[in-house]
């Protein structure tokens, strides 16, 4: 019998200002209980935790969708600086410029799965093209939404973002376009799926910021956002689904100055 499939992650799914039905989430439903930072590593207490300050926590109950050990994560954690990653897709490459000090931990956890090739040859499951969020979402290698690294950590929320001039609530804030975040299932539910914002979009503030995208990452969001939403039977004119231009990651390659 098939497993039951996890809740998807994602951001959250925005019409205009209204709230749609669903969620833009990554997998991952309720979180277990995080053992304390420092817990040693294999606590029979619970799932194993690292050391460090990033505690990134195994999630026993959502095992890896590829096998990867849980990330380094040395008593300081590098927090300057800029890291240069290149996602080649078949669609185009997507050159992402890291920032350490936006959220040092999200840097550190998606550089090791760069490093174990995580990210290679895995398809960017989901785009949405509505009024107010316009995101290509990538990072699950089993392609449903629902699948991460077998490890979650915490948030490092942005608190600079401006107002999304289209929420006049004043509750949602700009993710302009151009930018790199985390997809997550709910608080410090970080996992290995991100998102790549095409056009500027309005969500609150729950998701980490962790670098943006290059001129050439842009044009190729532009032609995957142009090819627009594959319809299904139950939806012929979707705003939220797989890209009708299927979008693969054939290797994530980071980039060493000399």
């Amino acid at each position: 019998m098939a497993a039951p499939r996890r809740p998807a992650r994602a951001l959250t799914r925005l019409a205009g200002v209204a709230l749609v039905a669903g969620a833009l989430v990554t997998g991952g439903g309720a979180a277990a209980v995080a053992a304390p930072a420092g817990s040693p590593a294999g606590s029979a207490a619970g799932p194993r935790v690292t050391p460090g300050p990033c505690a990134y926590t195994e999630t026993p109950e959502e095992p890896a969708a590829r096998p990867v050990p849980l990330p380094p994560d040395p008593r300081r954690t590098p927090d300057r600086g800029t890291v240069r990653v290149t996602l080649r897709t078949n669609q185009g490459p997507i050159g992402l410029t890291l920032d350490r000090e936006a959220a040092p931990c999200t840097l550190q956890s998606f550089l090791h799965l760069v490093r174990h090739r995580f990210y290679d040859r895995t398809s960017c499951h989901r785009l949405t093209a509505y009024p107010t969020l316009k995101v290509l979402q990538c990072g699950d290698p089993s392609g449903t939404g629902s699948g991460g690294p077998g490890y979650r950590y915490l948030d490092e929320l942005p608190t600079d973002l401006p107002p999304a001039p289209t929420d006049p609530t004043g509750v949602r804030r700009l993710y302009a376009r151009g930018t790199l975040a985390m997809a997550n299932a709910g608080p410090d539910t970080n996992g290995s799926q991100f998102f790549l914002v095409q056009s500027d979009s309005a969500l609150r503030p729950n998701y980490t910021v962790f670098g943006s995208i290059d001129a050439a990452g842009l044009a190729t969001l532009d032609r995957i956002a142009a090819g627009g939403i594959a319809p299904t039977a139950e939806d012929p004119a979707p705003v939220d689904g797989a890209p009708a231009l299927p979008v693969d990651i054939r290797r994530a390659v980071r980039h060493h100055h000399h």
